[in-house]
């Protein structure tokens, strides 16, 4: 039985049925606002050292171009704070007025100094005033005040600054960098980061000092999410101005795995209506990373037309924490069962067994047997194009009912029916039934519903607003009281691979993180009639994209994961190259993560998630960590992915690759 929420025990946005933008207070920076009734704005972050003012000012005009509204450039001491004068120099000569933001970790007196050059710092509450030694520290009532007495004289000189210069700041918490002393209140929580937030501007406020943005990252998208939802919450509760928010998730690595991490985490809150600046962080040049944000953010812009959407009373998740949706087990399907990829191939006719290796099942006809790899499809949907030779039993064929019931093997095989054709069938399998419904269909398909254990929902909606509209379909099931499972099916238009990564990440993995959803689907009807290699490329694509969405939001982990910072300015290596290496040899480690970071900052607390820790700290030197705890300081860089995969050899979790 699930619990009921009242709506305003967990309200964290306008609706959660009609698109609507949270309304901010506007944050002016520079020429640019950040809130209030302005579109979302596009950031990114130079790589390049910050001393290096000629190669710092080419490469924010490469990021401005690529459609850049703001870029940080870190300051991580003194003389590069100083030196942001000259970028900012260099750049208006050049004709460029797009306002720069510094980013400050550890140093005060940076961010006190490029406070009077710069139009935004960004200061991290967890390592700006505090001394973070990962220790747990237990603190009295007193001693915890004492501790933000002492951040408040600390903080109080920014402050003011900015305040006198029109300065605009940026409180960004990261998960993997909370104090030792909210660490030891609230634990590694999402609330813990909200706290850490808020302690430094409750500072802000009694100064009465509003141009505030705030953020809420973190590599582990359930976490990012729920810490955004709870800051809104909180901030209303607390009686807080609507301050803007920046949204992004931390170290989301790169290529495909880095695209669909971040639309996981910043779509599902853009759906809400959350979020007035965003940066999608890629281990890539950050030229790469503006037109990513620019197509999560665009999706948007005509939203507010979506069809209707019937509102809600009640809500029966809890938007704070993960809680996977209860349901019971339908062959390999629901129950404690990983959510299940199907793979649609039915715009194929006649497929071969060597076009299956698109799905990730391999034929090898001199051996006449199958290999699957880690991104194997568990069903292929074939429509009315049956497969026509055996299948490996690691993959089943689903079919239109109509072909299903004049199929040979109706044992091995599984109809997918409509709702006219299951309320009509007289004929079903015994076990394992695909009803293929749309979110408006589920209202009157409940109690056909009621009692059977051989049916799993496929569930699409042709609404605009589609991850809320199916939402709301998983809660009338809920109402309903129906535990069968439900796989998620989303379609789209003819369009760039990007922009698929993207849709599908928000729309499916929005209501993964949400625990709904026992498998994904992605429709091929788009491509239906297109010429055959561009159809099994999208085959190809919808199955990769299928799998590292359920990866990205931590439902199902099929692969290595690599916890990759962007790259900045402090960066000790080339964090691109030094990625590619290390995936190249620890990529068929299948779920283990490993976090590969330029300096300190990204260091044992930004990759918290990680298994492993590859972290620069020196020229030419790393530190390998497991978790959070160092195992060997200052190898040479030439002998250290060597000695991680010791490490990992050590842990009993290294498997040797197949030739």
């Amino acid at each position: 039985m699930e619990t009921k929420y009242l709506l305003e025990k967990v309200r964290y946005c306008n609706s959660l049925t009609a698109y609507s933008r949270r309304k901010t207070i506007p944050v002016k920076v520079g020429d640019v606002i950040i809130g209030g009734d302005n579109p979302i704005v596009v950031q990114s972050m130079t790589t390049v050292d910050t001393m290096d003012t000629e190669g710092s000012v080419e490469q924010c005009i490469r990021m401005i171009e690529a459609g850049c509204q703001l870029i940080r450039i870190t300051a991580p001491s003194i003389k590069e704070a100083e030196n942001l004068r000259n970028i900012k120099e260099g750049l208006r000569k050049r004709g460029y007025n797009t306002p720069l933001v510094a980013d400050i970790h550890f140093t005060p007196n940076a961010a006190e100094i490029a406070a009077r050059i710069v139009e935004k710092v960004r200061i991290n509450p967890g390592n700006y005033a505090d001394k973070k030694k990962f220790e747990f520290i237990e603190y009295t009532d007193q001693s915890y005040q004492e501790e933000l007495e002492r951040i408040r004289e600390r903080f109080l000189p920014l402050v003011r600054i900015c305040k006198e210069h029109g300065t605009a700041m940026r409180i960004g918490t990261n998960h993997g960098s909370l104090s030792d002393r909210i660490m030891s209140r609230y634990g590694d929580t999402p609330l813990g980061m909200v706290e850490s937030a808020l302690e430094f501007l409750r500072i802000c406020e009694e100064e009465n000092y509003h141009d505030v943005v705030i953020s809420m990252k973190s590599s582990n998208t359930q976490v990012m999410v729920q810490a955004y939802r709870l800051l809104v919450q909180k901030l209303d509760e607390g009686g807080f101005k609507p301050y803007p928010l920046h949204l992004g998730v931390t170290e989301a690595g790169d290529g495909e795995d880095g695209r669909i991490k971040s639309a996981v985490g910043i779509g599902t809150l853009l759906e809400d209506g959350l979020g007035d600046t965003v940066r999608v962080s890629l281990t890539e040049d950050p030229e790469f990373e503006a037109p990513v944000a620019k197509a999560l953010v665009d999706r948007y812009e005509n939203r507010t037309e979506h069809d209707f959407i019937p509102d809600l009373t009640h809500y029966p998740v809890n938007p704070f924490e993960y809680n996977r949706r209860d349901t019971i087990e339908v062959f390999n399907f629901g129950g404690t069962n990983v959510p299940r990829v199907i793979a649609d191939i039915s715009a194929v006719e006649n497929i071969t067994e060597k076009e299956m290796k698109h799905v990730g099942h391999f034929y090898l006809p001199e051996l006449d047997k199958w290999k699957m790899n880690d991104l194997g499809a568990d069903y292929v949907f074939s429509g009315s194009n049956p497969i026509p030779f055996m299948l490996p039993n690691g993959m089943k064929e689903i079919q239109h009912y109509a072909i299903w019931l004049n199929a040979e093997d109706q044992v091995n095989k599984f109809p997918a029916l409509t709702l006219e054709e299951f309320r009509e069938a007289e004929k079903l399998h015994y076990g394992l039934n695909f009803l293929m419904l749309s979110d408006q269909e589920v209202k009157e398909a409940l109690h056909l519903l009621e009692g059977r254990k051989d049916v799993v929902v496929i569930l699409h909606s042709y609404n605009l607003h589609t991850m809320p509209a199916l939402r709301r379909a998983f809660f009338e099931l809920m109402e309903n009281h129906s535990i069968l499972p439900v796989v998620v099916r989303v379609n789209y238009p003819q369009q760039d691979q990007d922009k698929t990564m993207l849709y599908a990440a928000t729309d499916v993995g929005g209501l993964l993180i949400d625990g709904l959803g026992e498998g994904i689907m992605i429709g091929l009807g788009a491509y239906r009639g297109a010429p055959r290699p561009q159809i099994l490329d999208q085959i190809k694509l919808h199955n990769s994209v299928s799998f590292g969405v359920l990866q990205a939001a931590r439902t199902r982990m099929s692969k290595t994961e690599y916890i990759s910072c962007p790259s900045c300015g402090r960066t000790l290596f080339d964090l691109q190259e030094t990625t590619a290496m290390i995936r190249k040899r620890t990529d068929h480690l299948k779920g283990v993560k490993i976090g590969i970071m330029g300096c300190i900052v990204n260091g044992p607390g930004e990759m918290a998630d990680a298994d492993y820790g590859y972290v620069g700290s020196g020229k030419g030197k790393i530190t390998l960590y497991k978790g959070k705890e160092v195992v060997k300081k200052s190898v040479p860089s030439e002998k250290a992915v060597d000695e991680l995969i010791e490490i990992i050899r050590k842990d009993g979790m290294w498997i040797e690759p197949e030739a």
